[in-house]
């Protein structure tokens, strides 16, 4: 496993030629450049209809990546107000910017989600939205800990220890004085996907049911 400092991590995950591996509030997630997508494709062995999720520090980083009516933006932008960061992906129909490589099956959405995970949100505030999925073999349960991913895919980048202190103290910085790192992080990994849900004509259509529900839903 290529354990690097942050500025390498960094880089890495700028380059467009290397898959990376964070946590998030759901499970750990291997990532990319969106351009660069066929990178976790060959990687997870995944089938290229399975969509990746394009994942972003925060709301204002992804929404160049989205197109729509006024009317649409509303509701996207009272729902990303709800719930995120959050365990939701919004799918929505996506703008030119968005490399066809990241939902090759259907070229014309795309799933986006800012995640409630402060070490996930400080690296993606660096190196801007990444193609994101599970860090696991297709098919398989997703991998838990930095040790399994390690065994899985040695090939995959991570932060070193040293480098992961660094940005807890970095994020611990930004908040109250008295906070720890358990104050923070604690309970909010649920272990399972992110809800994804998809906007239409009719609203929102779950495709996948996570630990968020929405209002309204039954």
């Amino acid at each position: 496993m290529p354990s690097l400092s942050l500025p390498e991590f960094i880089a890495a995950a700028c380059s467009g030629e290397a898959v990376v591996s964070f946590p998030t509030d759901t499970v750990p997630a291997v990532a990319c450049r969106p351009e660069a997508s066929e990178l976790i494709y060959q990687l997870k062995r995944r089938d290229r209809t399975k969509p990746l999720i394009l994942m972003g520090a925060d709301a204002e980083d992804l929404w160049p990546y989205v197109q729509g009516g006024d009317a649409d933006w509303s509701v996207w932008q009272q729902t990303a107000e709800q719930y995120w960061p959050g365990q939701l992906t919004l799918v929505l129909p996506a703008s030119e910017r968005v490399p066809p490589a990241i939902n090759s099956q259907f070229p014309g959405t795309i799933g986006v989600r800012v995640p409630d995970q402060p070490i996930a949100r400080y690296l993606l505030g660096f190196t801007g939205p990444l193609a994101t999925t599970s860090a696991n073999l297709s098919g398989q349960p997703p991998l838990q800990t930095p040790a399994e991913i390690a065994a899985q895919f040695p090939e995959v980048v991570m932060l070193s220890d040293e480098a992961l202190e660094q940005v807890k103290t970095e994020v611990l910085a930004d908040l109250s004085p008295t906070a720890t790192w358990t104050d923070i992080d604690q309970g909010k990994v649920s272990g399972m996907p992110s809800t994804v849900v998809k906007w239409s004509q009719q609203g929102w259509e779950v495709i996948r049911q996570g630990a968020i529900k929405l209002a309204g839903e039954t």
